[in-house]
C-alpha cells in the first residue's frame, strides 16, 4: 500500500502518471459513488485513475441528511430489496468498513392516533429491525421500542403534548458525507489509484465509435491531459446527461435532479435526547442529532436550474419551519437557524412529475464501448453501485478480474480505531489535550488522529482552537490541506470542517485565520490569501441574500452572485 497522503505534491504526480500509461479504468466524479468505484476498481487489481472537476464530494455527497439508512419510508412503498440492500450496507459501514466514521442515531417517531398507528407502524419497524438482522449485519443497534406519551416526552420533552398519543423508538446510523468520501478517495489512493481533484473532462478521446480516454484540464496549474483508458466510468451524479453529452451520444437513461435543503440549529434550541421522524404530506422530515446542533429536513422538489450551487429560498426554509414547529412545544423562528445548505438528488427520470416518486434504485448502462454509466441510487448503497459499475466495465475488459472485495475492505483510520478509542484517556494526557479533543479526533480520523496529533506535538500552537469555531483545532485545517486534497478554503470550511453551517458567521470570523494556516501548506502569496478570504466572504453573503428570496428563480439569481475561487465552466 501506497501513503494515503492527499498533499499538492501527491496531486501533481497522480496527474503525471495518469498522463504517461494507459489506465485500466478511469472514473469520473469524486462524489460517493465515484471514490466508491475507484476503490473497487484497484482492490481488484485493476490500474484506476479519478478525477473530479471540483473539490472531493463538493457536490450532492456533501449536502445529504447525513444518514446511513435502509429508508423506512421505502417499506411502505413495498420496495423489501432496496431496504435489506441499504440495511446490509449500513451494518457493514457501522461494523467494518467504517467503524469511525459511521454511528448509531436513536430516533423518536411520535404516534398521532390511538391503536391502529401504533399497530401499523410498529410492525414496520419490527420488519426493518428484522430485516437488519437477517444477513447478520446490524445486530449491534438496539432494537426498536413502544413509548407511551409520558416516557416519550421525557426523551423529548420539546415535543407539545398534544402532537401525540404515544412514540416508537428505534435506531439508524449517520455519518459526515463529505469527510466520508474524503476517506474513501485517501483509501482508494493509498491501494494505488491516481487521484486528482480539480481536474475537469472537457471531451472524450474516440478511437471509432470506441471511447479510450479523456482530456483532462487541470484548473489549479493550468494545461490539459490526455489519459487513455482501456473503460471509463461516468459516475457525475445530477451532472450525468452533461458528461454524457461530450461522447456526442444519446444516453439510455436520464437523471433529473430533486432539491433538498436543511437547516441546521443550536442543541439547546431543541430540548431531546433522541432525533425526531415527522410525517409530511409529501415525505418525512427528520430531525437529527449533529454533535452540538441539530439538522433538520429535508424537502423534496424538482430543479433545473444551476447544479453547481442550488440554492435555498426563503419559502423552502419556511416550509421546514412550519412542519417541525406543528409538533415543538417551543417554536423555532428565522433567528434560530444558523446554517443553511442545499443538495441535488441524482433520480432516474421517470414518468411521474413528482420527485419524491422518482426511483432511488440505480441503473448501471454501456452505452457506447469503453465507456460505463452509473447513476441514481442512494448514499447508504454507494458501495453497491460501486460494484455493478465495475463489473460492467470488466465486461470490457480482455482479462480474468477478481471479484468484488469492498465488503472486506476498513477505510484508511478503520484499523486500530477501537483500540485507540479505548485508550483515549493516555493519548489525551500524552498530547496535553482535553479527552474531548481527542474523542473528536478519533472521530473524525479515526487511527490517522495520530498524524493531526503529529502537527501539534511539532507546533503545539496548531493544538488551539479556531477563532470563532472552537470545535475544530487549528491543526486540522492543516491537515486538510497537507494531507486531504483541500485546495481552497471553501473546501475546508464547508467540507473538511463543517464551520460553514455550524456558525451563525457561517466561518466568516475564522475565515483569515484559517487561510493563514493554509497558506503555509499550499505556497499561496498574500494576494492569494486575501483572494480567498474575499471571495469566501462573497460566497456566504450570497448565500444569505439567495435565502431571502421567494423562489427557486430568484434564490438562483442571487446565489450565483458570488463568482467561484476558480472557474469551473
Amino acid at each position: 500500500m501506497r501513503t494515503a497522503t492527499l498533499g499538492p505534491a501527491q496531486r501533481a504526480e497522480a496527474l503525471a502518471r495518469m498522463a504517461d500509461r494507459e489506465l485500466d479504468v478511469l472514473v469520473v466524479g469524486g462524489g460517493v459513488v465515484g471514490a466508491g468505484t475507484a476503490l473497487d476498481a484497484v482492490t481488484r487489481g485493476l490500474t484506476t485513475g479519478l478525477v473530479e472537476a471540483a473539490d472531493w464530494a463538493s457536490g450532492t455527497s456533501s449536502r445529504s441528511s447525513k444518514l446511513v439508512h435502509g429508508g423506512l419510508r421505502y417499506l411502505e412503498m413495498l420496495d423489501f430489496a432496496l431496504v435489506r440492500e441499504a440495511l446490509k450496507e449500513r451494518g457493514l459501514l457501522l461494523e467494518r468498513i467504517a467503524p469511525h466514521l459511521v454511528k448509531p442515531v436513536p430516533f423518536l417517531y411520535p404516534l398521532r392516533h390511538r391503536v391502529w398507528e401504533r399497530a401499523y407502524a410498529g410492525s414496520g419497524v419490527a420488519l426493518y429491525d428484522l430485516m437488519s438482522t437477517a444477513r447478520g449485519h446490524g445486530r449491534g443497534l438496539p432494537a426498536h421500542r413502544h413509548l407511551t406519551r409520558r416516557h416519550a416526552l421525557r426523551l423529548a420533552p420539546c415535543l407539545r403534548k398534544d402532537a401525540l398519543t404515544g412514540a416508537l423508538q428505534y435506531y439508524d446510523a449517520q455519518v459526515d458525507d463529505a469527510r466520508y468520501v474524503t476517506t474513501l478517495v485517501r483509501t482508494a489512493a493509498s491501494y494505488g489509484a491516481d487521484v486528482a481533484n480539480r481536474a475537469r473532462v472537457t471531451g472524450f478521446l474516440r478511437e471509432g465509435e470506441r471511447v479510450v480516454g479523456a482530456r483532462v484540464e487541470d484548473v489549479e496549474a493550468g494545461g490539459e491531459y490526455e489519459i487513455r483508458a482501456r473503460q471509463l466510468v461516468n459516475a457525475t451524479g445530477v451532472w450525468t446527461d452533461d458528461t454524457q453529452a461530450l461522447v456526442g451520444e444519446r444516453g439510455q437513461f436520464h437523471v433529473r435532479a430533486s432539491k433538498g435543503i436543511h437547516l441546521v440549529v443550536p442543541k439547546d434550541r431543541v430540548h431531546s435526547t433522541s432525533g425526531l421522524v415527522l410525517r409530511t404530506e409529501k415525505s418525512v422530515l427528520f430531525v437529527i442529532p449533529w454533535g452540538r446542533h441539530w439538522i433538520i429536513g429535508t424537502t423534496d422538489t424538482d430543479w433545473d436550474l444551476d447544479k453547481t450551487h442550488p440554492a435555498a429560498s426563503s419559502a423552502d426554509i419556511d416550509y421546514l419551519l412550519e412542519h417541525v414547529n406543528a409538533v415543538l412545544s417551543r417554536p423555532l423562528t428565522r433567528d434560530d437557524v444558523q446554517g443553511v445548505y442545499a443538495g441535488l438528488r441524482p433520480l432516474l427520470a421517470g414518468e411521474s412529475e413528482a420527485t419524491s416518486k422518482l426511483s432511488r434504485e440505480h441503473t448501471v448502462a454501456h452505452p457506447v464501448p469503453g465507456l460505463v454509466v452509473v447513476a441514481g441510487g442512494k448514499y447508504t448503497t454507494y458501495r453497491v453501485m460501486a460494484k455493478d459499475a465495475v463489473d460492467e466495465a470488466v465486461h470490457g475488459l480482455d482479462q480474468r478480474v477478481a471479484d468484488c472485495v469492498t465488503e472486506d475492505v476498513p477505510l484508511v483510520g478503520a484499523q486500530g480505531y477501537r483500540a485507540l478509542w479505548n485508550a483515549r484517556a493516555l493519548t489525551a494526557s500524552r498530547a496535553g489535550l482535553h479527552v474531548v479533543r481527542v474523542e473528536h479526533l478519533l472521530n473524525r480520523y479515526g487511527a490517522l488522529a495520530e498524524e493531526v496529533l503529529d502537527l501539534i506535538a511539532r507546533e503545539p500552537g496548531l493544538g488551539a482552537p479556531l477563532t470563532g469555531a472552537d470545535d475544530y483545532l487549528r491543526a486540522e485545517v492543516v491537515y486538510a490541506a497537507s494531507h486531504e486534497g483541500a485546495r481552497h478554503l471553501d473546501d475546508v470550511l464547508t467540507r473538511r470542517t463543517r464551520v460553514s453551517i455550524e456558525t451563525f458567521d457561517r466561518g466568516t470570523r475564522c475565515a483569515r485565520e484559517a487561510a493563514g494556516l493554509m497558506a503555509g501548506v499550499l505556497g499561496w502569496t498574500p494576494e492569494q490569501t486575501d483572494r480567498e478570504v474575499e471571495r469566501y466572504g462573497k460566497r456566504v453573503a450570497a448565500e444569505r441574500q439567495s435565502q431571502l428570496q421567494p423562489d427557486d428563480l430568484t434564490a438562483d439569481a442571487a446565489r450565483l452572485g458570488a463568482p467561484d475561487i476558480v472557474p469551473l465552466t
